[in-house]
């Protein structure tokens, strides 16, 4: 396992924390994680993409992990991708930016300036379109446990009923990384205002117009990675993606839902690094 360091980003007016690896004057590579999720559910990628030489930096959105907290508890995709986009000049090169989720809506909408800051874009089983049903199964596994959890073999449980085709870790410390302990108790990582995102009246079709319009307008290398078993990308949303993008490339990862990486690491990295490898050298920064 490769070394780690932690490492701290101006975002627009809050702190984004994020762990780096990898030799400094490596090709950066940046990943940003999905909603609910952090720095740390990249599996062995950090890892893999170290060992390639090249500067991985995986960081927490606003309002998520060790990051800063909307001072106003508002959260949209506006902050997210000028929170991106800060990290990006700081940064200092064009990186590939890897997304899940929520964190690949956030490439989508940095991706489509005239001027992309980004070298190449993988989207991590999340296109201009997700199905509303399971995306509202999400913010409501997120809504749970409001009073926390008395010990993290709780936590641990309410994980596992939550993804059933995962085995439950027999080691559960691992699982503090996404808990904060306060008053005695266990309770998740994320700003509960978060959860307020996308609520308002006409919020949801504004965000969908506005991310379908983004892709089109995409011009750099895109790949999508599909969970094969996700219900938030189905194959109709993803033939749809690749219709709106037709030079994007596409990998379905057979056995792996929603959260790709963590479900199945091997055949994601696999896939991700057969795209980077592939890159036209014109697009290095």
């Amino acid at each position: 396992m490769s070394t780690q360091e932690r490492i701290v980003f101006q975002g627009a007016g809050v702190e984004i924390v994020g762990s780096a690896s990898g030799p400094a004057d490596g090709p950066p590579i940046l990943f940003l994680h999905g909603a609910g999720q952090t720095r740390h559910s990249w599996g062995k990628a950090i890892d893999e993409a170290a060992r390639r030489g090249f500067r991985a930096i995986a960081i927490d959105s606003r309002g998520h992990g060790d990051s800063g907290w909307s001072p106003d508890g508002q959260y949209g995709l506006d902050r997210y991708a000028e929170d991106a986009r800060r990290v990006v000049e700081q940064v200092g090169s064009k990186p590939i930016f890897v997304g899940a989720s929520m964190g690949g809506s956030t490439g989508i909408m940095l991706a489509a300036d005239q001027d992309s800051p980004l070298r190449a874009l993988v989207l991590v089983d999340i296109t201009a379109r997700v199905e509303p049903e399971a995306s509202q199964e999400v913010m409501a596994f997120m809504g749970s446990a409001q009073q926390g959890f008395a010990s993290l073999d709780e936590a641990a449980d309410a994980v596992s009923a939550y993804l059933p085709h995962r085995p439950r870790p027999k080691n559960t410390d691992g699982l503090a990384k996404n808990l904060r302990f306060r008053d005695g108790r266990y309770y998740w990582h994320w700003d509960p205002a978060f959860l307020s995102m996308g609520r308002r009246s006409g919020e949801q079709e504004s965000y969908q117009t506005r991310i379908q319009a983004a892709a089109q307008s995409l011009t750099i290398p895109t790949l999508l990675v599909r969970g094969g078993k996700s219900r938030i990308v189905t194959e109709k949303g993803a033939r749809e993606f690749l219709e709106l993008v037709p030079h994007a490339e596409f990998f379905n990862v057979a056995d792996a839902d929603h959260m790709v990486a963590g479900d199945d690491n091997d055949a994601f990295n696999a896939a991700v690094f057969d795209f980077i490898g592939r890159l036209d050298a014109s697009t290095a920064a």
